[in-house]
């Protein structure tokens, strides 16, 4: 049992330092983003299950050996890094506001209709507890509407409130997976059930996935599922004529070229006379340089390997154009709606200079406000489910969008 435990905690301390500073490199992103991301979201869950095994270590063996001492020393370590990641998730919450206010300006809480007050901007430890047991009693899900035909992949989730409502201010959810797995099912949900519970209606699309489907199948399927939304979502409680877009990694791909392509005919076949149009965008952790114009080693690296095997299926060189179609990076103009982008500094999947120059020429030729939050310590995927740093993120999320969306009812007002 001693060597088990020496074992045990030196694992720990690797996972530990891996998250404080990821490994490097390319090839070591994928390892490196799923060891750092569970360590660093779920950091105060792993300070007690170290201290616990330690306990129960000494209890039943004692300190007299010499691993049993360097199984301490070990445990110390790497409750020490975990503390520091904690105290790191923390800071989230001034990331955000600071965001909010420089885009927004200092005093717009005044125009939210209920300012944030001491228990919305703390850490809710309650929520906490159990983060994979996401659910809340004022929230209804209507499950697997089918927006278009075709299957599974043409299927949308509603969360709304428990209670009827009309007219509510509509949110759109798509997940990542690199345009090739997973569903409405496991993203976004700690998002949409805070904005439901708050009067929103949100929804949750699939979209056509590759290697079957090739580009442009994935934001072809986006834009139906807008076509849909404006043409039934009253019948749910939400207005039609105000939509926003969230979606993380390859989501956040989508949910800014959605953005930053209003009503552009080439990607509505069949349905171009469809309004999709979006009046707010939050992406999280996007893909922007779909096409590498920037130059990017990480963005080339994607480009040549995922996007043109599997994702596109064309050789980039010769159809370059299509890939810089696809690209947000290179869509954007003044009409773009507000943007509120959020990447973490230690994303190892999507690096975060991406997100710098995304939002730089966004704020060089959009009209509209800009806001960017750069989260200390936070990797790839860290709003999946509820911890001390997605909760901070969603409660900015959401003033972000009451912001927007109560400006936009203004100005339809006149």
């Amino acid at each position: 049992m001693r060597p088990r435990f020496l074992t045990r905690r030196a694992i720990q301390l690797a996972l530990t330092a891996n998250a404080l500073r990821p490994v490097p490199g390319v090839r070591a992103s994928v390892p490196a983003f799923f060891a750092g991301w569970l360590t660093g979201e779920l950091a105060p869950h792993l300070v007690a299950l170290t201290a616990a095994d330690t306990a129960a270590h000494l209890a039943r063996h004692g300190a007299r050996s010499v691993p049993d001492r360097v199984g301490l020393g070990l445990a110390a370590a790497s409750a020490a890094g975990l503390g520091s990641l904690i105290v790191t998730s923390q800071r989230a919450r001034g990331a955000v506001e600071d965001a909010l206010a420089e885009a927004l300006g200092p005093e717009y809480v005044a125009d939210l209709s209920r300012p944030p007050d001491a228990k919305d901007l703390a850490t809710p430890w309650g929520q906490l507890v159990l983060p994979f047991r996401m659910r809340n009693p004022d929230v209804r899900r209507d499950r697997n509407l089918a927006y278009a035909p075709g299957g599974k992949r043409f299927l949308m989730d509603i969360y709304r409130p428990r209670e009827p409502v009309e007219g509510r201010p509509v949110l759109l959810q798509i997940h990542g997976g690199a345009w090739m797995i997973d569903s409405k099912d496991h993203q976004g949900i700690p998002l949409m059930l805070h904005m439901a519970q708050r009067g929103w209606v949100c929804v949750a699309v699939n979209y056509p996935l590759s290697p079957k489907a090739h580009w442009p199948d994935h934001i072809v399927g986006v834009k139906r599922a807008v076509a849909w939304i404006r043409e039934h979502i009253h019948e749910y409680g939400g207005d039609p004529s105000f939509l926003a877009a969230t979606g993380g990694s390859a989501g956040g791909h989508l949910a800014a070229l959605l953005a930053l392509t209003p009503n552009d005919a080439g990607l509505q076949p069949g349905f171009a006379e469809a309004d999709t149009s979006v009046q707010a965008c939050a992406p999280h952790y996007g893909v922007y340089d779909f096409a590498a114009t920037s130059g990017s080693p990480a963005s080339k690296q994607r480009l040549h390997g995922l996007l043109a095997r599997y994702v596109v299926g064309k050789d980039p060189v010769r159809f370059l154009d299509d890939y810089i179609a696809a690209s947000p990076l290179d869509r954007i103009t003044e009409k773009a709606p507000p943007f509120f982008v959020i990447h973490g500094a230690h994303d190892s999947l999507v690096p975060v200079r991406e997100a710098r120059e995304f939002v730089r020429r966004l704020r060089e030729t959009s009209e509209q406000p800009v806001a960017y939050a750069e989260l200390p310590g936070a990797q790839h995927a860290f709003d999946v489910f509820p911890s001390i740093r997605s909760a901070h993120v969603v409660r900015g999320v959401e003033r972000f969008l009451e912001w927007t969306y109560l400006r936009w009812l203004r100005d339809q007002r006149g």
